[in-house]
């Protein structure tokens, strides 16, 4: 490893493996998994994994152990080792801002060792989580009392997904104060929270590593004023996930109630740590160390594992595979489980604003698909929506289903049929139904691809695991295809467009801003 530099730089367009895989693509891409069942009767064992609580099930995919077999020798030739050994190693892989990417720090250990610019970072890490545990443990002592019994979480992006979707999965975990979240800048959003909460049992904790974000700080205000209002005690019930001392400082919240985290942690990755305060505020801080658990066995098992098993490196050659070979540019990710209704929504931030990239690590446009569109809804509310489309539509859409074994509610004949829908909903898009010609408005065309995600349960534990396979999946594709995967830039062209709209839609301009004439045309009738 370079202590220095991250791995080489590698393009699909020079990649041998690559052009094996196009070649194979050709003669695999109208493959019926069905007949490939018949002819092979390890495919199920060849092609599923197992690690930490998790069955993977990507047999049913249009792929094969050849087409397996050139995706590792692709991974090989990206030097995907390499890459793996520089973002534990500290490597600055973050190019574009000159940082290293070590999240996996944030739930790591003392022998982990994780450093950045030569300096061990854990001891620093360690300290700031021991410090935001016991803050939790005298919060669920308040909560004990009734002096506080609500939290609302005011952050966007990595600051709200991340924990908001934790939140709702642990559900059945919660033994602290309910949590509650606040995003967006539509101010119906914080009026809804408010509406139903009492300022005076209420912690406000605002996540924005700048204390300058601009939805959130409006949101802050707003729920600061509230508090006051209503006779909250500001020095009592505010707290700061941030690095502004003096931002926080300013807005009123004491030292005490303020906790940071370093420049190599990304928003989407950071909910590991103080950015996951409002995760361990609502299920506590055992149910928080077992989350944090089940993240860095992953990491490990990603450290230590050779690519033809590495579980996330699997998956990412898979998605590779689907996207570049066959031509399938979504990724639908359905979870069997209503408490992980917002998985969906948290992957369409950790993977398409990770790898939603257009220009190569080396500065050069790429010629190949990035970012597959992600999206999604709970089972089964979704097969009563868009499964008309992945069983019948003209495009293919790989699915990914989520499942669990054990109930998460004391209603278990309603999981077995939750479970009997997830199997048969997978099975339904690979074997399909031929009809006669009369009633070929009912016929299935089958050969669907799916991968099946089965976990013992939903638990701290495993949804580390989640995650933290996902983190790494998007990470190896980012390699695969030679994008930064670590910034955002996409994001700030808008905001900043915005940002000199505003005087204008508050009547301060002096009129001499240019716009297209579509955009003015609108503003003249919002102004109107």
């Amino acid at each position: 490893m370079n202590e220095g530099q991250p791995w080489r730089p590698f393009r699909l367009s020079d990649s041998k493996a690559q052009k094996k895989l196009e070649s194979l693509a050709l003669k695999k891409k109208d493959m019926d998994v069905r007949r490939a069942f018949e002819h092979d009767a390890s495919r199920v064992s060849s092609l599923s994994w197992e690690m930490e609580g998790l069955y993977v099930d990507a047999s049913k995919q249009r792929w094969d152990s050849e087409v397996l077999e050139c995706l590792v020798s692709l991974a090989e030739e990206a030097d995907v080792a390499g890459a793996i050994s520089d973002l534990f190693g500290g490597v600055k892989l973050n190019v574009t801002e000159n940082r290293s990417v070590l999240h996996m720090a944030l739930r790591g250990e003392l022998e982990d060792g994780y450093k950045s610019e030569g300096k061990d970072v854990m001891r620093e890490v360690l300290s700031v989580r021991q410090r935001m545990l016991a803050f939790v443990d005298r919060v669920h002592q308040m909560h004990s009392r009734e002096e506080i019994t609500d939290v609302i979480n005011i952050g966007i992006g990595g600051s709200d997904l991340g924990p908001a979707m934790a939140v709702k999965a642990l559900r059945r975990f919660a033994c602290g104060p309910r949590c509650h979240f606040v995003s967006n800048v539509d101010g119906a959003h914080v009026a809804s929270v408010l509406q139903n909460l009492n300022p005076q049992t209420t912690m406000i904790v605002v996540v924005s590593k700048t204390f300058t974000t601009q939805e959130t700080m409006v949101n802050a205000r707003v729920a600061k004023a509230w508090l006051e209002f209503g006779g909250g005690v500001v020095s009592k019930q505010l707290v700061a996930v941030s690095t502004n001392i003096e931002g926080t400082r300013d807005f009123g919240i004491p030292d005490g109630h303020t906790f940071g985290f370093e420049n190599w942690v990304g928003g989407r990755y950071s909910m590991w740590g103080p950015v996951g305060l409002s995760v361990a505020l609502a299920v506590g801080s055992s149910n928080f160390l077992q989350f944090l658990a089940g993240g860095r066995a992953v990491d490990l098992h990603v450290k230590d594992t050779p690519l033809n098993v590495n579980v996330p490196v699997l998956l990412a050659l898979l998605g590779h595979w689907n996207q570049n070979a066959l031509g399938f540019r979504s990724h639908a990710v359905l979870p069997y489980a209503e408490d992980l209704s917002r998985l969906p929504a948290y992957l369409q931030q950790a993977d398409m604003e990770s790898n939603g990239k257009s220009i190569g690590r080396d500065g050069v446009p790429v010629s190949w698909n990035t970012g597959a569109l992600v999206w999604g809804q709970p089972g089964t509310n979704s097969q009563h929506a868009f499964f008309q489309l992945l069983h019948q539509g003209t495009e293919i859409h790989p699915v990914d289903f989520v499942a669990f074994k054990t109930p998460t509610s004391e209603h278990r004949e309603m999981h077995r049929m939750l479970l009997a829908n997830a199997l048969a909903q997978a099975e339904a898009l690979m074997q399909g139904r031929d009809v006669p010609e009369h009633e070929r408005h009912r016929f299935f065309p089958g050969n669907r691809p799916s991968t099946f995600f089965l976990f013992d349960d939903l638990a701290p534990r495993s949804l580390g695991v989640l995650v933290a396979l996902h983190e790494h999946r998007i990470f190896v594709q980012g390699v695969l295809w030679g994008i930064a995967s670590f910034d955002q830039w996409g994001v700030e062209l808008g905001k900043a467009m915005a940002n000199a709209l505003l005087p204008e839609l508050q009547g301060r301009s002096d009129g001499h801003v240019d716009h297209d004439a579509s955009t003015s045309a609108l503003l003249k009738r919002m102004l109107s």
